[in-house]
């Protein structure tokens, strides 16, 4: 190889390295126009927020994704762009937009202080509620302590609280922010008991009507669609009582300002237009009052 071939294939070599940091440092919308596509992550089994359909998804976080893919098509004139859909685990929402595994999660996550030192959020899509299910024949003590029908302060609701809740088990989903807060729990309380985590609301409900669980910890309109959809759970109950109220969001790469200003653009505009109200109606069984509170709040001006 001559000297002036040497020095031609260094040059063509470290101009391809010097140009590596600029593509694994480029936006989200540079990469999605780089490729014609955009990649949205959703968890699968996750309904009436998002569920698998073949090779795509539906439900009502992927009704406001789509809503997102047409502004994103709008902003960088391609009409033609791709949608790719791609399902993770609920442990996988975070982690898989930080390694640009997907462009957005459009399935409705907590921000926690902890997820926001690797990811950003959008504005909230959603308000949830932690609810349980639990045997309609569960033992009184349970239900009493389930129901907040015990004193709040002092040693003897301590003791009450553990004479309720000791050595049973109890089930949530693996990998989310409810694992987490029950874990929490049974340490603070020093209550004597199982947690076990399955993969989706389905398997939870089945677990306590097969009495592997005796209580079953999720999101409160997960719990209502599954059980409304499950002829082998009339023995199950559903309580009244919200455990715990989280506002949840969409995640986006971190520093990431100028996508994150699309999504939250697009979805304050789908609050201030009534598209948001509309999905509730198609998914989440109607916005209450309470609910068109929260979208004023929600959509930034």
């Amino acid at each position: 190889m001559s000297a002036q071939l040497i020095k031609l294939t260094n040059l063509l070599l470290a101009s391809l390295l010097a140009s590596l940091p600029l593509i694994a440092s480029a936006n989200t919308l540079e990469r999605v126009q780089t490729r014609n596509s955009l990649i949205l992550g959703y968890v699968p089994d996750f309904a009436p927020f998002s569920t698998q359909e073949g090779d795509k998804a539906s439900g009502y976080a992927i009704d406001l994704c789509l809503n997102i893919v047409d502004k994103v098509k709008q902003e960088l004139s391609l009409p033609a762009l791709q949608v790719r859909y791609q399902p993770l685990a609920l442990s996988e929402e975070v982690s898989a937009v930080s390694a640009g595994k997907v462009d957005i999660m459009c399935t409705p996550t907590p921000a926690t202080l902890e997820r926001r030192q690797t990811v950003s959020f959008s504005i909230p899509v959603y308000t949830a509620g932690l609810s349980a299910v639990v045997r309609k024949n569960a033992p009184g003590a349970l239900l009493r302590v389930l129901n907040g029908e015990v004193a709040k302060t002092g040693p003897t609701w301590r003791t009450d609280v553990n004479r309720g809740l000791d050595n049973l088990t109890y089930a949530t989903l693996a990998g989310g922010v409810t694992e987490q807060w029950i874990r929490q729990q049974i340490q603070s309380l020093g209550v004597v008991a199982k947690l076990v985590t399955v993969e989706d609301t389905a398997a939870g409900i089945k677990h306590v009507a097969d009495g592997k669980a005796d209580v079953f910890f999720a999101e409160r309109t997960m719990l209502k669609h599954d059980l409304a959809n499950d002829t082998s759970a009339k023995n199950l109950v559903l309580l009244d009582r919200i455990f715990e109220y989280s506002t949840t969001s969409m995640v986006v790469e971190r520093d990431d300002e100028k996508f994150r200003l699309l999504v939250d653009a697009t979805l304050s505009e789908m609050y201030r237009s009534g598209k948001i109200e509309q999905a509730y109606d198609k998914y989440l069984g109607g916005a209450n009052e309470a609910n068109r509170q929260f979208f004023k709040i929600y959509a930034l001006p």
